[in-house]
């Protein structure tokens, strides 16, 4: 039977995934990445700007990000935005484009990768678990439904929750394998 709530609840669910999974571009994994550069936004004009769109991004050689400003004027503000974004690649300014070289991955920044892989899939869980949490307490204070009702909508909840933290899961391993290079 469907529920309202459970729909609700599994819209929600699934949003804190694809977010998750979005996120997840802007974590290195030695190949040089155009959505690298997806959370960083730029003070352009006085307003966070992404710089996706005040700026061409592209991948040279495999391991050099290329980032020419449409308007050459911000090349100071995006550079620097992308030393403020913490990205651990220092930007190189000649003056019309900035290059970003992506350093070949260390073993120890590959488990420091992975790491934040787990600490973000964990974030999402407690998202998805939340929700949960806010749906069961929903169908308890719904006084409409009887307890029948209430207790298949509880597992229904359930259900979800348990799928989309086994997806998260497996978002993070597919990730963490992508970084440590397997």
């Amino acid at each position: 039977m469907a529920y309202p709530v459970v729909d609700t609840s599994e819209n929600k669910m699934k949003s804190a995934l694809d977010h998750f999974k979005e996120d997840l571009t802007s974590v290195r994994t030695g190949m040089a990445n155009a959505a690298m550069l997806n959370n960083v936004n730029v003070d352009y004009y006085g307003s966070p700007t992404p710089l996706n769109q005040i700026a061409g991004i592209k991948v040279e050689e495999g391991r050099t990000l290329v980032v020419k400003p449409y308007d050459p004027s911000s090349l100071r503000d995006i550079e620097k935005a992308i030393n403020l974004a913490d990205l651990g690649i220092a930007p190189q300014n000649d003056g019309s484009v900035i290059r970003l070289s992506v350093p070949q991955m260390t073993e120890e920044t590959r488990k420091q990768m992975v790491k934040k892989v787990s600490k973000m899939a964990e974030e999402v869980k407690v998202k998805v678990r939340n929700v949960r949490r806010d749906a069961n307490s929903a169908i308890k204070n719904d006084k409409t439904m009887d307890e029948d009702i209430q207790k298949d909508a509880q597992e229904e909840i359930q259900k979800l929750t348990d799928k989309y933290i086994k997806l998260i899961d497996e978002t993070a391993d597919k990730k963490s394998k992508e970084v440590l290079g397997k």
